[in-house]
């Protein structure tokens, strides 16, 4: 064990980072899984790996969510069904794809999520709200397309989150950002399942990586105030600009 922690060293760092950009402004994802894969885990057991420390962080978020009220318990029961099947579907299809074709697909996937994250600005989830009945068919809609992409790949799910439940489904920031957790550790959760019977995660390295993960979560969420955003976008392009340049050149030499 101690040789395979000190073996994939720069992981910890890296995943520390992605606690951090998480607690400041979403996205950490596109910094983490992009650090497994830089120590050269291949593309399964890095997603694998990577869910079991992101489960871990994304738990301790919930948990402090849901004590502080930001939870709304119908519309999380109504979701939680939905964000199961989709991340299980999402992770079962990951499977069937090889490694060296899922490499291709991130070149097109990463940079393109990575863009979408960027952009984002801060909502205002002041829409006018809909019905409860409406409410719940459109969050589970959400949590079930959602679910499937975060099975599948991962990174970026919380922020499309929030997009959709505020700007679809009307929910307040308040509101939307206590769901998106659940959600988000619902799909975690099923999806670190289906990746360990796989036998896809490394679960030494992702139970020390979890915990830089919460520690960058911790700190971020306590020391940092919003124009620690500013560190945000060079980090991640940063990274990003590594993984790729590594990937294209695996794949020229393979």
């Amino acid at each position: 064990m101690l040789q395979t922690l000190l073996r994939f060293w720069p992981v910890f760092p890296l995943v520390f980072a992605a606690g951090l950009v998480d607690a400041i402004a979403g996205g950490g994802g596109l910094i983490s899984l992009p650090a497994y894969m830089l120590v050269g885990l291949p593309p399964h057991q890095a997603i694998g790996t990577n869910k079991l420390s992101s489960a871990l962080g994304t738990g301790v978020s919930t948990f402090r969510f849901a004590r502080s009220g930001y939870v709304h318990l119908q519309t999380a029961v109504c979701a939680v069904p939905f964000a199961l099947m989709g991340s299980w579907a999402g992770a079962r299809l990951n499977l069937l794809i090889s490694n060296q074709i899922f490499k291709m697909l991130l070149l097109v996937i990463l940079p393109v999520t990575a863009v979408i994250v960027l952009r984002t600005r801060a909502l205002d989830g002041d829409r006018e709200p809909y019905g409860l009945r409406k409410t719940l068919v459109i969050t589970a809609a959400v949590a079930l397309g959602i679910g499937v992409y975060d099975g599948f790949y991962g990174p970026g799910t919380g922020t499309f989150l929030i997009l959709l439940l505020t700007g679809v489904a009307h929910l307040s920031l308040r509101d939307a950002n206590g769901l998106t957790k659940i959600i988000n550790l619902t799909t975690n959760i099923v999806s670190l399942a289906v990746f360990l019977t796989a036998g896809q995660t490394l679960v030494p390295l992702g139970l020390a990586a979890g915990l830089c993960n919460i520690a960058g979560n911790y700190i971020g969420v306590n020391f940092f105030d919003k124009k620690g955003a500013d560190i945000v976008r060079p980090m991640m392009l940063i990274v990003l600009t590594i993984f790729l340049c590594r990937t294209v050149l695996e794949l020229i030499a393979g």
